[in-house]
């Protein structure tokens, strides 16, 4: 009986110390955001933030540029998804760097104590004013990839992303 409590004893704290979805998350920089989404957002990276676009037929240019081969970018095709690809990440690091600097204002106000009803919202909506632009500045280009490719390519892109399989796609070719 008394090994029984005893082994009672030892695994009570074992459960009381139950693993949480956040455990470890307190040590972060800026506590909302991972390494990989500040580092992603230091990078320009899409983070699926253009998803609505690139499932809807309207591909990035950093995957055009990954398949250009494949889908044979003619040069002035290609130098344009370069030239797209960089301003793209340009913007959307700028944008980025900004999201990370009002996230770490945020946290930075939970955690010294200062936060008020007013500075919240105040910064709560500056973030997500941000984190529409960021969301934009994605979509936005691969709106702009969409109109240098011909219906055949787009098609071909769908193909080699492997989105061909559910429901037909609609290529939206615009006027170049």
């Amino acid at each position: 009986m008394r090994l029984i409590l005893l082994a009672i004893v030892l695994l009570i704290p074992g459960v009381c110390r139950a693993e949480t979805p956040y455990a470890g998350m307190q040590t972060r920089q800026v506590k909302a955001l991972s390494d990989q989404q500040i580092a992603d957002l230091r990078a320009g990276r899409g983070m699926g933030l253009a998803l609505a676009a690139e499932l809807n037929g309207y591909p990035g240019p950093s995957h055009v540029l990954e398949l250009a081969d494949q889908l044979r970018l003619t040069p002035d095709q290609r130098s344009k998804m370069q030239d797209m690809f960089a301003a793209m990440k340009s913007e959307t690091t700028q944008i980025g760097n900004k999201l990370i600097d009002e996230e770490t204002a945020l946290d930075e106000q939970f955690a010294s104590k200062t936060i008020s009803p007013d500075s919240l919202r105040s910064a709560t909506a500056a973030i997500a004013k941000t984190q529409g632009e960021l969301r934009e500045a994605h979509l936005k280009y691969h709106l702009l990839t969409s109109a240098v490719l011909d219906a055949t390519q787009l098609a071909q892109y769908a193909e080699l992303r492997g989105y061909t399989g559910a429901a037909p796609m609609q290529y939206h070719h615009h006027q170049k």
